[in-house]
């Protein structure tokens, strides 16, 4: 386990760790997991550090990380991404992470999970279910089926598509253009999910994707969780998803909304950059294992 992004709660942690244990995984600490700078869980080189130590051990099968918040982008720039093409693994987190995932997907071509963390997820008291059994698809891969089984979904645009699903974080993947891991949305299902942000900021990183040509090479938009722990403050704001009719219901492309991917209790965690179908109609989504 490590933590390239803020510091994390250490009781949770605790408790995620043990749950871990419990199941029969063997556990290795990243050095610097529970230092803290500030907003940050040690210096970008202790982060970076931790990052390249577990990839670089072949008895680590998976990579976990403890939270997200901020601080991934810091040191993607000097991720060692070589060393990831020759010890591929399980790499697993979202929020803040979602830099990461971008960054290696891209460069290195290995699929990533996006799915719960340790200190800020199962390690909480009363974790759901589904966040819990989600994590069974490392151990026995098969095709994931997300359907109003699992939640209410609303059709925002009608049709079918498929390709890879990227995305995750919307604020992190409008922080990714202009960089050189600037997001690849070409022939691909976008998701995205976010937390904290009124209406017309995600209006605002929407039109950035849109001004960027990112939603016009999107084969379709898979649309997670948006949470906002507090009343909109203007009384005119539009919904959030009178804001995403805005940008995709016209645009001619499949778009579902209500998935519980992000920060949201359940998660339903995701592998990212395998191939996926999303069918508006029957309001489904498959996606591909992550592992084999």
């Amino acid at each position: 386990m490590i933590s390239p992004a803020g510091p994390p709660e250490l009781l949770n942690l605790d408790r995620a760790v043990d749950w871990l244990k419990q199941l029969g995984f063997q556990i290795k600490v990243g050095k610097y997991v529970r230092n803290v700078n500030g907003y940050l869980a040690g210096s970008d080189q202790e982060r970076l550090s931790d990052f390249h130590e577990m990839f670089l051990d072949d008895t680590v099968r998976a990579i976990i990380c403890s939270r997200g918040g901020y601080g991934s982008a810091r040191f993607a720039d000097q991720i060692d991404f070589n060393l990831i093409r020759r010890h591929p693994k399980i790499f697993w987190g979202y929020s803040d992470i979602t830099y990461l995932h971008t960054a290696i997907r891209q460069i290195t071509g290995l699929v990533t999970f996006h799915g719960p963390m340790l200190a800020s997820d199962w390690g909480m008291a009363d974790v759901p279910l589904l966040s819990r059994l989600l994590f069974s698809q490392l151990l026995q891969p098969g095709w994931l089926r997300y359907d109003e089984q699992v939640s209410n979904l609303y059709v925002i645009a009608d049709g079918v598509a498929e390709g890879p699903l990227v995305g995750g974080n919307l604020s992190l993947l409008v922080s990714t253009l202009g960089t050189p891991f600037e997001i690849d949305t070409k022939k691909k299902l976008l998701l995205i999910e976010d937390i904290g942000e009124d209406p017309y900021k995600v209006d605002s990183m929407l039109n950035q994707l849109r001004l960027s040509g990112k939603l016009d090479q999107a084969a379709g938009f898979v649309i997670g969780n948006f949470r906002l722990d507090r009343l909109i403050e203007e009384d005119d704001s539009p919904s959030f998803d009178e804001v995403f009719k805005t940008y995709f219901g016209s645009s001619g492309k499949p778009a579902l909304s209500g998935f519980l991917i992000g920060h949201c209790r359940p998660n339903f965690s995701v592998p990212l950059g395998t191939e996926a179908f999303l069918d508006t109609e029957k309001k489904q989504l498959w996606v591909q294992p992550g592992v084999f």
